[in-house]
């Protein structure tokens, strides 16, 4: 059933509006960069922006795919700007980020899946950010081993690529994606490297069943999957997918003590949890234990 009307009280968000949201509008702007924050216009924006914070979004803001959920421009992308990996490490360092999330939109045009061009750019942030850890939020690159090497060879600190969804609703969902492939992803990257931290991120509230969700944990866990995000799902505009559900918060404290007992490093879940939401925060949790 389509959920209808006004957000449940715990949905509720106050707008953060401040003289540094701007500022940091203005930096990215700027430096002509793309932010998954506006891409896919994330409900977070604000707030992170007002902490000088942002998830860099490379290879344009152009996807090559057609994800039912995703607000972020679909079509034929432009060629890479090779001058985008230098801006997006300027940008950090301006910022002062002590964590720097870069993900992108899928290349699927692109040989390599545009892995030359993350790898790249975290070389760069490595040369002008160095006190600054590394987060990458990768498409599946269409499983191609080489280009998940590539980027495992640059040295992020984290390599983050989302499940989003049950294996059941990916037809609807993710209609060019496939759920097998992105387990075998992210089983590559530990094959590659055992000490690297993977990260993975599921949406609920797309008419998933909360057996469905613990099997997709289990599944992860089996690939060695270090940290997990859970997130509400949230209609970006009319053009996407209608949300089926709002998920009770005592349904997120479930998930978060499941995953924990499966033996993912952290569990970060919530009606706001977003991948890159506090990312930083979340990795310096795990870091610690």
């Amino acid at each position: 059933m389509t959920v209808t009307g006004r957000f449940p009280p715990w949905l509720r968000k106050t707008i953060v509006t401040s003289v540094k949201v701007a500022h940091t509008r203005e930096l990215l702007s700027g430096l002509r960069l793309h932010t998954v924050c506006q891409g896919a216009r994330c409900p977070n924006q604000a707030e992170c922006f007002s902490r000088k914070v942002a998830t860099f979004m490379i290879l344009g803001d152009t996807c090559t795919r057609g994800c039912a959920f995703c607000a972020v421009n679909k079509g034929t992308p432009a060629a890479p700007d090779s001058g985008e990996p230098e801006r997006v490490a300027e940008a950090a360092a301006v910022l002062g980020l002590k964590h720097v999330v870069v993900t992108s939109v899928t290349r699927d045009d692109l040989p390599d899946g545009g892995a030359g061009h993350f790898a790249g750019t975290i070389g760069l942030i490595r040369k002008i950010a160095p006190d600054a850890t590394i987060e990458v939020l990768t498409p599946d690159f269409q499983g191609k081993p080489e280009s998940i090497a590539e980027v495992v060879a640059a040295g992020p600190d984290v390599f983050n690529h989302n499940i989003e969804t049950v294996p059941r609703l990916y037809p609807t969902v993710r209609p060019q994606a496939d759920f097998t492939r992105s387990v075998d992803f992210l089983k590559k990257v530990k094959e590659l490297a055992p000490g690297i931290t993977t990260k993975s991120g599921l949406m609920v509230g797309l008419g998933e069943s909360s057996e469905e969700v613990l099997n997709v944990m289990r599944i992860l866990r089996s690939a060695s999957c270090d940290i997990l995000t859970i997130g509400q799902y949230l209609r970006p505009s009319d053009v996407q997918l209608p949300v089926m559900e709002y998920v009770l918060p005592e349904t997120y404290d479930f998930y978060m003590e499941k995953g924990l007992s499966m033996g993912f490093g952290e569990v970060a879940a919530g009606p706001w949890v977003r991948s890159s939401y506090q990312a930083g925060e979340v990795y310096r949790k795990y870091s610690l234990k």
